[in-house]
């Protein structure tokens, strides 16, 4: 027998004695039986679905559509108007925002949006703050920034200067999203999808409250109770006990440089609606039900069967990929999973009612302790902890169309919108203003109930029905659902064609900063 050469494969000289004609028509043999394998995993999906059209469900047509191209079905399906609780309300012949209100000047997929939809933002001016605890007023901003940074000063010592560098090397960390999602990686839970962003750090902040979170950063009991909790109360109706992390979003929305879009901020979902080129059906989504069906080319499909309610009757329709962008609640959309095995998870976590009362009148000073009302120049009004308190906040505000009218003088009648737990009976209504002439009332389920310990849920409740607003759970903000929007655009998209490598990738973060 004749010795191998070192490093030698068995079969190398068999393969090196057959025809160069016949090798090369094996090769294209074994390539076209691997074309055949792929075809199927590459065919693109012929319709995807997507429940809810607020910011988030709107946001994952635009994405959705950016990735599987221009010859897909998207149907956006819609109980009430586009826009969701980004919504507005009218008062004397003009419009307010009445759901989602501000945007951070970091929200870089809602600047996106306006600019890429010829959107325009008005010139903010907000009035003078107050804060007050149910007696008297522990904090009042003035006019002058140099009496506010040392009433600040006084008051808390540098306390306020470390939120804003607590508050910033979060956002920091928070940024990665966009990277990641620029080079089209996505998660698959919410767990990974924050570990990625600041590790260890955001899953502790999940599952620790705001008030715990900044005892263990330092910051003092006083500041908590008089300047973090009345944040938390006008953002997002609850206090201190909420999570860490969605504790760092209500207090960045205290920040500077706020915006929102002229005309309601509403305009951006139509907008992506339009973009996206997507079919808007408006009704109710009953149920989904997994089915299987035959194909032309032979063999069995598996689809997804979305039955609906519409002003003309009850319908069903197929689909390749469910995108949910609606709160899996009973009490916001009650849709209900058919014949899946084993059972998809069902959802009872609770969201939280918050009313926002619109009143145009005149706000009465003296309740606040104001014995001379010409001494009164608040426009906004946050709270503190307090059981004999029936509002979490009280604001002038200007109607969404205005660009550079400023917030009228307190004392004059202006549109006032009030936060509160409960719809503001006639006693707190006239104890809250000296006059007043129409009052418009607006009950929000406008975001979870935030308790510990958190858990999000999942984002993939089957095999190609994907769930957005578990995000909610972690912070709920318009920037949020469109972060989710785009993870499972891309989830779904990198699912649909097996390309694994491009989902819940470990080191993310040190992976890129060398590729850069």
């Amino acid at each position: 027998m004749g010795s191998r050469r070192p490093g030698s494969l068995p079969g190398a000289s068999m393969r090196a004695r057959l025809p160069a004609p016949l090798l090369l028509l094996l090769l294209l043999a074994s390539l076209w039986r691997g074309a055949l394998g792929a075809s199927e995993l590459r065919d693109p999906p012929g319709k995807i679905a997507v429940i809810g059209a607020g910011i988030g469900g709107t946001s994952a047509a635009y994405f959705l559509r950016q990735k599987f191209g221009k010859d897909v079905r998207i149907d956006v399906f819609e109980k009430g108007t586009v826009g969701g609780r980004l919504a507005t309300i009218n008062m004397e012949g003009k419009d307010y925002e009445a759901g989602g209100s501000i945007i951070h000047p970091l929200n870089l997929h809602m600047k996106h949006f306006v600019k890429e939809l010829g959107l325009s933002v008005p010139e903010n001016r907000h009035g003078l703050l107050g804060i007050y605890n149910g007696d008297e007023f522990v904090f009042e901003e003035s006019s002058w920034y140099i009496i506010n940074i040392l009433k600040l000063l006084w008051h808390y010592g540098f306390s306020p200067l470390r939120m804003n560098m607590w508050v910033e090397d979060i956002l920091d960390k928070f940024m990665r999203i966009y990277r990641y999602q620029s080079h089209d990686y996505s998660f698959s839970r919410m767990e990974g999808l924050f570990h990625a962003l600041g590790g260890n750090d955001f899953i502790q902040m999940l599952n620790r409250t705001i008030d715990e979170t900044l005892q263990k950063a330092g910051f003092s009991q006083k500041f908590i109770y008089e300047v973090v909790t009345p944040i938390m109360r006008v953002n997002y109706g609850q206090g201190v006990n909420i999570n860490g992390f969605v504790g760092a979003v209500s207090m960045a929305g205290a920040d500077s440089g706020l915006w929102s879009v002229k005309g309601g901020n509403k305009l951006v979902c139509t907008g992506l609606l339009y973009a996206s080129k997507a079919q808007l059906i408006s009704g109710t989504v009953l149920s989904i039900e997994e089915r299987t069906r035959p194909k032309r080319t032979g063999g069995t499909v598996k689809l997804y069967e979305v039955s609906y309610n519409t002003a003309s009757g009850s319908a069903t329709d197929m689909y390749d990929i469910v995108l949910i962008a609606t709160p899996l609640n009973r009490k916001m959309s009650n849709i209900t999973f058919q014949n899946f095995n084993p059972p998809l998870a069902q959802f009872s976590d609770r969201y939280h009612q918050t009313v926002a009362t619109f009143v145009h009148g005149r706000i009465n000073s003296s309740f606040f302790g104001y014995k001379d009302p010409s001494r009164f120049h608040l426009a906004n009004i946050f709270t503190t902890e307090d059981p004999n308190l029936f509002i979490n906040s009280i604001g002038a505000v200007s109607p969404v169309q205005n660009t550079h009218e400023e917030v009228k003088q307190p004392m004059g009648p202006a549109v006032w919108k009030v936060f509160s737990k409960e719809p503001l009976t006639k006693e707190q209504m006239n104890l809250l203003f000296s006059s007043y002439d129409s009052v418009k009332e607006k009950k929000w389920l406008a975001y979870p109930h935030y308790s510990l310990p958190n858990k999000c849920p999942p984002i993939i409740l089957h095999d190609r029905i994907y769930y957005l607003n578990g995000i909610e759970w972690a912070a709920s903000a318009m920037e949020m659902s469109a972060v989710a929007a785009k993870n499972a655009a891309l989830l779904s998209y990198h699912r649909w064609y097996g390309n694994m490598d491009m989902i819940d990738q470990e080191d993310l973060y040190e992976k890129l900063k060398t590729e850069l």
